[in-house]
């Protein structure tokens, strides 16, 4: 009986006394019965909503060294870069190859522009993110364009689509949350398999309150009382229907006509990938939130924007106030990164996006934001995601709604959320954390809706299975309180929506939870 209760013990709480969800066992009644259920739907993230692995892509090669790079030569290695880019561009795919060394980047005889890359079917691979793989190093700070406004200093590396971004039709009637269809007052622009944007922007009053209730605006929050709700969602088009489109994916917010909700085109590009890279920065002060434009972005590596079905994997970011952000994109998966080094500004962050998946992402360095979400990003999901306990997650204003954070371990206090005056609320409805691991102390009645600061306000969130260092909550300020203390099955929100979805889980999820 003693060895028994030693192994209960040694098991400890995640497996031996998780009971199973009541919020989960409403989610399944929701989706046999045809119902709306409390929990959002958030298997549709990442790459091919979940349904494909990234795949090892075989374009055509474009080994910089053939452009003339020379790794470890501590000499620039931006021209040759730039003309393996343009090569693969005019081909329309290529994988731009970095054999193992050290290539710089943004020396002082460099223009202090950064690197941009135009186009589908391009991929950024070296030969491993280790101390011996393939390194990019930015060796001097971007300056901002605005040394007042410190968010301006753009990234080394940014990957863009474009196109056209024109309004396509105008919503009617409405839509639930969860539901796949809109009706439209005009249908003949609409190609099925396209990828179009369900969006609104509108400050009428009764809208602004329906979006921040049971809260209130405040006068000073002007990106929401006077420039209007804004909700911007990435979808493919299953099929036409009448006057009504049909999505691949669900609707994550719900739609009403009346508030001038409408379609437009989405230019970008697909199929983009960084893989098998270390990133490193020259980043080495103490950092010191919002002191100047080099503390806050002079180091920023990577950038993706209007990317869909994309991805970063197996990269190492050392030494950075910025690892990497997609903004404006559509399922990116970004995947078994680290970062590493000095504690910069922020680590991996969804931004203005639909459905990012941010999985099994260790950041050791500290960050002062850790990952998370920030804009109108919706339907992200930071899965199995770590960091350290002197940080805690990004919910960074401008309207961000629907996250899920599963399975993190790390900090959780107040303030590290973000975001001006202006731009909050932090998150809007539906932010859901499951499972989340505590590893700094506890706090007392933590509040989501501060009444001690302007700078951390949340609307009530959903909160599954919180456990780890004792903290209890103010409980009038969360939707859903379930199994404080203790952790519930099932053990991933992700995991089992997806697998409940496709009836299988998919190989690469458990390949991905091997590493």
């Amino acid at each position: 009986m003693k060895k028994v209760l030693l192994i209960l013990c040694l098991l400890g709480s995640t497996s031996v006394f998780s009971q199973q969800s009541r919020l989960w066992d409403d989610f399944v009644a929701a989706k046999k019965n045809g119902t709306e259920s409390i929990l959002p739907d958030f298997s549709y993230a990442g790459y091919h909503r979940g349904e494909k692995a990234i795949p090892v892509v075989s374009h055509k090669v474009y080994n910089v060294l053939d452009y003339g790079a020379k790794p470890n030569d501590c000499k620039s290695d931006c021209k040759a870069l730039r003309k393996a880019i343009a090569a693969a561009e005019k081909n329309g795919s290529g994988i731009i190859f970095f054999p193992k060394g050290r290539y710089y980047f943004n020396t002082k005889k460099d223009s202090r522009k950064p690197i941009i890359v135009k186009g589908s079917n391009i991929v950024f691979r070296g030969e491993g993110s280790g101390e011996n793989g393939s390194e990019l190093f930015m060796e001097n700070p971007m300056p901002a364009k605005n040394p007042k406004q410190m968010w301006t200093s753009p990234p080394m590396f940014k990957f863009m689509g474009n196109g056209d971004g024109s309004k396509l039709a105008n919503v009617k009637g409405t839509a639930g949350r969860g539901t796949f269809s809109v009706e439209l007052d005009n249908t003949s622009k609409i190609k099925i398999g396209e990828w179009v944007i369900l969006k609104v922007k509108n400050p009428d009053p009764n809208f602004v309150a329906e979006e921040l209730s049971p809260c209130c605006a405040s006068e000073k929050w002007t990106n929401i009382t006077q420039k209007g709700v804004y909700v911007s969602e990435y979808h493919q088009v299953k099929n036409v229907e009448g006057n009504a489109i049909v999505f691949e994916e669900p609707i994550m917010r719900a739609v009403d006509g009346k508030y001038n909700w409408a379609i437009f085109n989405y230019g970008h590009f697909e199929e983009v990938g960084v893989e098998n890279l270390a990133f490193v920065g020259n980043w080495k002060e103490k950092f010191v939130h919002h002191k100047s434009w080099l503390h806050d972005g002079g180091y920023k590596l990577l950038h993706f924007s209007r990317l869909a079905n994309s991805w970063v994997r197996n990269c190492r970011f050392t030494d950075v106030n910025g690892a990497f952000h997609p903004s404006l994109c559509a399922n990116v998966t970004v995947q078994n990164c680290v970062i590493t080094g000095n504690p910069g500004h922020s680590a991996i962050s969804a931004s203005a996006s639909t459905r990012v998946l941010i999985a099994k992402i260790d950041d050791q360095s500290s960050q002062w934001h850790a990952p998370g979400v920030a804009g109108a990003s919706i339907g992200t999901v930071l899965w199995r995601v770590k960091y350290t306990d002197k940080t805690s997650f990004e919910t960074h204003a401008s309207q961000p709604r629907a996250s899920l954070f599963d399975c993190i371990e790390g900090g959780f206090f107040l303030g590290r959320g973000g975001g001006a005056r202006h731009n909050l609320p932090n998150h809007l409805r539906d932010l859901v954390l499951w499972n989340y691991k505590e590893t700094d102390g506890p706090e007392e009645n933590f509040e989501f809706w501060s009444s001690k600061t302007w700078f951390w306000k949340i609307v009530p969130p959903i909160v599954v299975g919180f456990h780890g260092a004792g903290t209890t909550f103010k409980e009038d300020q969360i939707q859903e309180l379930e199994s404080l203390g203790t952790p519930v099955k099932p053990e991933s929100l992700y995991e089992s929506q997806l697998e409940f979805r496709l009836g299988k889980l998919p190989s690469w999820v458990l390949e991905l939870k091997k590493k």
